[in-house]
């Protein structure tokens, strides 16, 4: 399209607007996005600013999330949750080797499957220096699945007559995004809700670790310097301010929605910048590296539920 830059200037500043709406999911501002991208309506200077909005937006996110919770959930939940993300990872980097899929690609989705999906992939992706590309391409694969999960998983539960107990655990360990968990938990029954909003919250917080791990892993390719990524400290102040300062709750509340509509802006920015050449580079493999570990662990899990190796 041949519009100058005030124009697309316009374009790109009633689009961020719109990430602050209800109906802008998150999904939702990638696509369009990448549409903006296809149509070649590029704004260079926004786009330089979607690391910071990315590592902003998760700092954020930590005011919204109850220490007293994640204790408790530590507590009946760690050892399932840190089994399930410790193979996840480790299954989806040795399919990646496999299937010869882009490194970084497969970090990023093997982290998004793991522990918390589109959060997950842009708590890593700085971390491990992703491009525009490889972060756009890992979110496609965990948002897609995620959707189908947020519909298969109740039905399957339900014809192998899951206990609420055992279907909580289930979601929350093979079921992307924490939204879908709850959503599935929330259809399937108040216990399986409760079970998998508690476990899932567990699973989260392995962005930390995870995070920490990856700085450590990528140092050589900083000449032996290991950067920490300080966006996961101010994440951890975060979160505990929120729990000694609790007269600030209202306040806490709102800086967690712009953490959230903030991670919406920046995956509308992500998918701006992408380009078609890129985009070959990510390829078929990618999706098929997503399904293939989506689809071991969610039945691995599944089988561990039914034979009682999981204790609920």
């Amino acid at each position: 399209m041949n519009l100058n830059q005030r124009q697309i200037q316009l374009i790109y500043f009633v689009l961020l607007a719109a990430c602050f709406m209800p109906f802008m999911s998150p999904a939702l501002a990638l696509l369009i996005g990448i549409g903006l991208s296809l149509l070649g309506l590029k704004h260079q200077k926004m786009s330089s600013f979607t690391a910071i909005v990315l590592q902003a937006s998760i700092v954020l996110m930590g005011f919204g999330m109850n220490l007293s919770q994640v204790v408790q959930a530590s507590k009946s939940g760690f050892e399932i949750t840190a089994v399930s993300v410790i193979a996840t990872i480790s299954l989806g980097l040795l399919l990646g080797k496999l299937l010869k899929v882009d490194h970084k690609i497969s970090v990023l989705i093997a982290a998004g499957t793991a522990i918390c999906g589109g959060s997950a992939i842009a708590a890593l992706a700085p971390v491990i220096k992703a491009r525009n590309f490889q972060i756009s391409f890992s979110l496609i694969v965990v948002f897609v699945l995620n959707a189908l999960a947020l519909l298969l998983f109740p039905m399957i539960g339900h014809f192998f007559h899951l206990s609420q107990e055992a279907f909580g655990y289930w979601a929350a360990i093979a079921i992307h995004d924490t939204s879908s968990v709850v959503g599935a938990g929330a259809s399937y029954g108040a216990k399986a809700l409760e079970i998998a909003t508690t476990v899932k919250l567990t699973r989260a917080l392995w962005i930390i670790p995870v995070s920490v791990a990856f700085a450590f892993i990528d140092r050589k390719n900083e000449k032996g310097k290991i950067k920490i990524p300080w966006f996961i400290g101010l994440f951890v102040l975060a979160l505990l301010f929120a729990h000694f300062v609790p007269q600030m709750q209202d306040t806490f509340g709102h800086l967690n929605w712009l953490g959230k509509r903030g991670m919406v802006v920046a995956l509308l920015l992500i998918g701006s910048n992408i380009s078609i050449a890129d985009s070959k580079q990510a390829g078929l493999k990618s999706f098929v590296l997503g399904i293939v570990l989506w689809f071991s662990i969610a039945t691995l899990s599944f089988l561990a539920i039914q034979h009682h190796l999981i204790n609920y």
